[in-house]
């Protein structure tokens, strides 16, 4: 088929280089003219594994993929994408301008019959008013909500969860819609992927749903990781049990220093925003408890890292001291994403408390210096962690879980770990003579019967 992407960042490079590796004839639309020349030159302009390989397979087939600055260049297509950015704003509305201006630039172009399909992440009730508009320039739209991670991007596309068509039933040409759409999705759905129609609210819905309950997950493992502290008890092995619950589900149940990335706080404030313009805020009271706890997370794993330096006599009286080596700046692994990130967000707060902070990461230093010029940065993890008087794992990079307790060792001045993700073998950095402490795990590797 042939297909359009309007809106090349994240979300619409993947899509459109992962349509074109199904047999689709792709145009990706983006107005940043840099990144149409990075894009048609098969360099991905943000780190996400295998992008480039992708996009350098359909490249090299005329005519398979290629990417315009020009929004008429959408006109042929049969369906049309409409991936463009919706940030939230300062009030926790989401912004809304880039969407009306690619629906107000694109419907003058579009043939008649077209499908126009959104996955930007939207409040529910959006989509009717675009419908409308839709109808009126003799197209129909669907609302096809995304679900990606990233890292995991082009998995996500190729071998989803779940296809989500939203339509309005009684709308001309929406039964051609779901068609074009399956047609669109064919190979994948072939594959397994279940594929799902509904109505145009569910749809909008589906994606700020999944992520306000992700993001629920979150902090609730973190409030139980602080009662486990509290307790003696360990959050890993409590969360091992909780998952063989199958009504819960082993996924997500990570503690750790908080959520962070361009979906997950986007998402839930923008949620809780349109709950409050339904006059639901009070039901909404729960999302706002579960932002609350991870907005306060960056600030008590800073006092937890004080805390430990303090303990082993880095600092005099009440003002810290200390060198401190943060491995990871990216919200996660497999991205150089530092929206949102508390990885960074811990950094700059103990560098406000006046320690020596060093941060290194494998993807986004460039990004993260740009955000926190502040700081001190090494791409290099020796280099981090010479010298360190404690080291604080804020990312799960594979290079850091690999890491060999005795190597390091002999590089920082003082062996003081501080788990932020729970990613370590903490029983081997304790016989490496680490002081070890993770987030919400016991202090000592004796187990409930007092064995190792």
């Amino acid at each position: 088929m042939r297909v359009a992407v309007i809106g090349c960042g994240y979300l619409g490079a993947v899509h459109a280089a992962a349509l074109a590796s199904v047999g689709h004839d792709v145009v990706g639309i983006e107005v940043d003219e840099h990144r149409v020349g990075e894009l048609a030159a098969g360099r991905a302009p943000f780190f996400e594994p295998g992008l480039e390989a992708l996009l350098a397979e359909s490249l090299e087939r005329p005519g398979r993929l290629s990417f315009s600055s020009r929004i008429r260049d959408a006109a042929s297509a049969e369906v049309v994408f409409v991936c463009v950015g919706t940030p939230t704003g300062a009030d926790g509305t989401a912004d809304l301008s880039a969407l009306h201006g690619a629906f107000a630039e694109l419907l003058p172009h579009v043939a008649p019959g077209a499908v126009i399909a959104g996955k930007s992440t939207v409040p529910v009730g959006t989509a009717a008013g675009l419908a409308e508009r839709c109808a009126d320039a003799g197209a129909v739209l669907a609302w096809n909500p995304e679900f990606l991670r990233e890292g995991h991007a082009i998995a996500d596309t190729l071998r989803p969860d779940r296809i989500v068509v939203g339509v309005d039933p009684a709308a001309r040409g929406s039964d051609a819609a779901v068609a074009a759409l399956r047609a669109v999705y064919a190979p994948v759905i072939d594959a397994g992927a279940p594929f799902v129609v509904t109505d145009l609210a569910t749809a909008e819905l589906a994606k700020g749903a999944a992520n306000a309950f992700l993001a629920t997950k979150v902090s609730f493992m973190n409030l139980l990781a602080d009662v486990a502290a509290a307790s003696g008890a360990d959050v890993t092995e409590l969360a091992g049990i909780m998952g063989l619950d199958p009504r819960i589900g082993s996924r997500y149940l990570n503690a750790g220093i908080g959520y962070g990335g361009g979906c997950l706080p986007k998402d839930l404030q923008a949620f809780v925003t349109r709950a409050d313009e339904l006059g639901l805020g009070t039901q909404a009271g729960l999302l706002r408890e579960v932002d609350a706890l991870n907005e306060r997370r960056p600030a008590e794993i800073a006092d937890r890292a004080v805390a430990m330096l303090a303990a082993a006599g880095v600092g005099a009286g009440e003002l810290p001291a200390g060198r401190v080596a943060v491995l990871g700046a990216a919200f996660k692994p497999d991205s150089d994403d530092v929206r949102e990130s508390p990885a960074l967000r811990i950094a700059e707060l103990l560098h406000a408390r006046g320690l020596d902070v060093v941060v290194t990461d494998p993807a986004a230093v460039a990004h993260a210096a740009a955000k926190a010029p502040e700081l001190v940065f090494e791409s290099d993890l020796d280099s981090a962690l010479r010298g360190a008087d404690l080291v604080l794992v804020a990312t799960e990079w594979a290079e850091y879980r690999a890491l060999d307790p005795g190597r390091a060792g002999g590089l920082v001045s003082r062996c003081l770990m501080l788990d932020g993700r729970n990613c370590l073998d903490a029983p081997a950095w304790r016989a490496a003579g680490w002081t070890y402490v993770g987030i919400g795990r016991r202090s000592s590797d004796a187990g409930r019967d007092g064995t190792a």
